[in-house]
C-alpha cells in the first residue's frame, strides 16, 4: 500500500509541477508583452502567493477534517480552470486576466500539502525524509520536463503553454479520481465540536519551539527561492540575451539536480550526515548560488551559478517538510503542513514584490545579493534548530531522543 501511495503522490505531484514549470520560467516574458515592468512580475507572483497563504491553511483543516483526497482533486480542478484563464489572458493580452488567473491557482493551492499529509500518514518517521524525497523527485522530475515542453510550445503561441499545463492538471485529477485511496479517516466529531485552530497547532506540538524555528526556516528559504522565479530571466536576458528558450532550459537543469538529489540521494544523505545538518549544507550552497548568479556576466559561470542554486534547493525542500511532520502533533498534520507551507507563501508574497523592486531600483544583481544573505540567515536558523533535538542523527539509527 505504501508503495502504491507513493507512487500515486508522485505522477500528481509530477503532473502539477510540468504545469507549474510550463508557465513559471515565461512569466516575466508574459508580463512584458502586456506592458508590465518587473515590479509587475512581482506583484503577479506575489498575488499568488498571497492568496495561497490565507487559504493554505483552511485547506489542511478540510484535510484533516473531511480527508486528503478531496482538497487534491479541488485543487487540482481549480488549476485547470486558472490555466485557462491564463491561456485565454495569453491569447487577447490581458493583464488583469492573467492576474485573476494567478489569484484562484493561488486561493485552490493545497495539492502539494495535502500530498505531504498523505504520505506522512502512512510513512514511519524513521523513513520520512526518503518519501518526502520521493514526492520531491516527483516536484524535479516535473521542473525538468515543464521548462522544457514550455519553451518548445511557446513558438506555437503564447497561450499553448498554459492550456498545455491546464490539461496535466486535469489528468493528474483523473487519476487521483480513480486510483488514489484516502489515507486519513477523521475520528467521529459531534456536532458541537470546536474546530482546531491555528494556535492549536503550536499547543498541541511535543516540540513547539523547534516547530516555530521550522516555520522560520520555511520563511527564510522561500523568501530565497523567490528571487530565482522574479529575476532570473530578466538577469538572463539583459545579460546574456537569453530567450524564453534558454531560460526553460536553465530551470529545467535546476528541477533536473532536485529530481536527482530527491529521488535518490537525500535518504542515503540524511543517514549519513544528519536531516539537520543536510538542511544547513543546502542552505549553504543556495546562499553561494544566489551571490554567484549576482556576480555572473557570461553564459558558463552563470549555468555554474544556477548548479549550486538547484542543489541546495534540492537537498532544503524535502527536508523542510520532514522536519516539520516530525515536529507537529499527529492528529493536526494536515493543518500543521498547511501552515508550514503559509508561511513559504509569506515569503513568496513579500519577495516577489521585493525582487521586482530591488531589481527596479538598483538593478539586476540587487534580489541575488538580498537572497543570498537570506539563505545564510536561513542557515543560522538551521543551527538553532540542530540543538532542539529535531531529526534524525548520522547513523542507522531512528529520529534523534525519539519520544521527545
Amino acid at each position: 500500500m505504501l508503495r502504491r501511495i507513493e507512487a500515486l503522490v508522485f505522477v500528481t505531484v509530477f503532473l502539477d509541477l510540468v504545469g507549474f514549470g510550463i508557465v513559471i520560467p515565461l512569466l516575466p516574458f508574459y508580463v512584458q508583452s502586456m506592458g508590465g515592468s518587473e515590479l509587475t512580475v512581482g506583484v503577479l507572483l506575489g498575488s499568488f502567493s498571497f492568496t495561497q497563504l490565507l487559504a493554505t491553511p483552511l485547506l489542511g483543516r478540510f484535510s484533516d477534517r473531511y480527508g486528503r483526497r478531496p482538497i487534491i482533486l479541488l485543487s487540482l480542478a481549480a488549476n485547470a480552470v486558472a490555466m485557462g484563464l491564463f491561456s485565454l489572458a495569453s491569447y487577447h493580452h490581458l493583464l488583469p486576466l492573467l492576474f485573476l488567473s494567478r489569484i484562484l491557482a493561488g486561493a485552490t493551492a493545497g495539492n502539494l500539502s495535502a500530498c505531504q499529509a498523505t504520505l506522512a500518514d502512512v510513512t514511519p518517521p524513521e523513513r520520512r525524509a526518503q518519501s518526502m524525497g520521493r514526492l520531491g523527485a516527483g516536484i524535479g522530475l516535473g521542473l525538468v520536463m515543464g521548462p522544457m515542453i514550455g519553451g518548445q510550445l511557446s513558438q506555437w503561441g503564447a497561450w499553448v503553454p498554459p492550456l498545455a499545463a491546464g490539461a496535466l492538471a486535469l489528468l493528474g485529477a483523473l487519476g487521483v479520481l480513480l486510483a488514489m485511496p484516502e489515507t486519513h479517516v477523521p475520528a467521529p466529531r459531534t456536532t458541537s465540536a470546536k474546530q482546531p485552530s491555528r494556535l492549536s497547532v503550536f499547543h498541541s506540538s511535543p516540540r513547539q519551539r523547534a516547530l516555530k524555528l521550522m516555520l522560520l526556516l520555511y520563511f527564510f528559504v522561500f523568501l530565497s527561492m523567490t528571487t530565482l522565479q522574479v529575476a532570473f530571466a530578466l538577469l538572463a536576458q539583459e545579460r546574456v540575451g537569453w530567450s524564453e528558450k534558454e531560460v526553460g532550459y536553465t530551470f529545467a537543469l535546476v528541477g533536473g539536480l532536485g529530481l536527482v538529489i530527491q529521488g535518490g540521494l537525500i535518504g542515503p544523505l540524511s543517514k549519513a550526515v544528519g536531516e539537520v545538518r543536510l538542511l544547513i549544507l543546502g542552505t549553504l550552497l543556495l546562499a553561494a548560488g544566489m551571490l554567484g548568479v549576482s556576480v555572473a556576466a557570461q553564459p558558463l559561470p552563470l549555468v555554474g551559478a544556477v548548479v549550486l542554486v538547484g542543489m541546495g534547493l534540492g537537498l532544503t525542500q524535502p527536508l523542510l517538510s520532514s522536519l516539520a511532520s516530525q515536529a507537529a502533533n499527529p492528529s493536526l498534520l494536515g493543518l500543521t503542513l498547511g501552515l508550514a507551507q503559509s508561511s513559504g507563501g509569506l515569503a513568496r508574497t513579500v519577495g516577489p514584490v521585493a525582487s521586482g523592486a530591488l531589481y527596479k531600483a538598483l538593478g539586476s544583481s540587487a534580489p541575488f545579493t538580498a537572497g543570498a544573505l537570506i539563505a545564510i540567515g536561513a542557515a543560522v536558523i538551521g543551527g538553532l534548530l540542530k540543538r532542539e533535538g529535531l531529526g534524525r542523527e548520522p547513523g542507522p539509527g531512528p529520529t534523534a531522543r525519539d519520544g521527545r
